[in-house]
Order: C-alpha cells, then structure tokens, then sequence
C-alpha cells in the first residue's frame, strides 16, 4: 500500500537526529551512578519517546522519592555537552527531505525547541523543515497522548486524515494513533533493535519500514 500525505510528520530523534544511542547510553550510567542500576536496552525501553518531564516522573517513582531541583542540571553536566557535539542526523533523511520538497514537513517532538533548531541548524536542514518545528514542550500532555501531532496539524492547517507520522517509538505511534493519523514505524535509527517493530505494530504502527529508502517506496 502506497500514501500521498498532504503533511509529513517526524518524530526528531531515532527518526530525524541519530540521537537516541548515544542520549540512553548517558542516561543509563547516569542513573546507575545516581543509584537506580539502569541498562542501556532498559533506558530505551522505558524513556524512549517520552519528554523530560514524563522521564523524571518516571525515574522518581522507580526511585521512590522526589528528584531534587539540581538533577536535570546534574545530567547535562554528566553530558559534557557531547550530546550537541557528537550527534548526527539518521542515514538517508538528507535525501529523503530533499526529495519531499513537493510535500509539506514538519516535526512533532518531545525534546525541546533549543535542541531541534539546534539539529535542524548543524544539519543542514532548514531549507527542507523551515520553523515547522513542535514540541510537546510547552503542551499539557506528552506522547503517547496525541496532543503535539494534532498541535502540528492545526498550525501546518491539514486535518489528521491528511497527515502521515513517522515514529520509531512505541508511545509516538499511539499518539499517532490516537490523532487520527496514519502512523508509519521507523527502525532506521542506530537505536533500532530485531524486536523493536513487533513493538510498533503492536503499538499500532499501519506499515513499519526499515530506511529512508523503504520510507520513499511508501509514498506517491
């Protein structure tokens, strides 16, 4: 089955920004070393897609007590700054955007503004994604609730049937979903794993691709 979105919608990181490898490798030492023992395969699987707010709350109740106010400070120390420095876009989005340029694109994500214009800058790719950049930031709910992908359909104008989301997490395509959106399950991120899309269909992903170039045979 082919689609011709008016709209395309991307999740950033794992789809747009490589990011999602190296920000859970951090992620995981830093909470072991904050003393909840943590996995890199086990930070993918319970914060992936999620935004920070919905991460700490996450954390304390595996924790068991309150995050103190320096902790989210504390992390981007751990850091170094590497995240900004070290992370590159997914193989073949280049093209792939450059190829979209009869369509309209934008993002929908958890991070925040600072960071995707960040990316969107170092990589090259404002001439393909202009502003069209929402996060879930400065929204009452985070995915997997479908507020930021309807927030980007109604400021982009196209109603949810007309909008297709790319998404490489679980908690982005139920907020697809639930949006009303055709939802496409992404696996060309480094982070992808073999049992990563039976977890997006089950999350209720219509196709699940491996590349851009799979991604580019979706579309007519």
């Amino acid at each position: 089955m082919q689609y011709d979105p008016r709209l395309v919608i991307f999740d950033f990181d794992g789809v747009i920004a490589d990011s999602e490898v190296l920000a859970n490798q951090f992620l995981a030492e830093f909470l072991t070393l904050e003393g909840l023992p943590t996995t890199f395969e086990q930070s993918l699987e319970r914060y992936k897609g999620r935004r920070w707010t919905d991460t700490a709350t996450r954390i304390s109740a595996a924790m068991g007590r309150p995050l103190d106010d320096t902790f989210q400070d504390r992390y981007r120390a751990f850091t170094g700054g590497r995240m900004r420095t070290d992370v590159g876009p997914v193989l073949g989005v280049d093209q792939f955007l450059a190829d979209q340029s009869h369509r309209e694109l934008c993002v929908a994500s958890s991070s925040t503004f600072d960071w995707l214009n960040h990316c969107v800058e170092k990589f090259g790719f404002r001439p393909h994604l202009g502003s069209n950049l929402f996060s879930s930031t400065i929204l009452e709910r985070g995915k997997p609730a479908p507020d930021v992908f309807l927030h980007a359909a109604s400021q982009m104008q196209h109603t949810p049937a007309n909008c297709i989301v790319i998404e490489d997490s679980p908690a982005g395509i139920e907020g697809a979903r639930a949006a009303g959106m055709t939802a496409i399950g992404f696996l060309g991120g480094s982070q992808a794993r073999a049992t990563d899309g039976e977890k997006l269909r089950a999350a209720g992903a219509h196709q699940i691709v491996n590349s851009y170039v799979d991604l580019s045979r979706l579309l007519r």
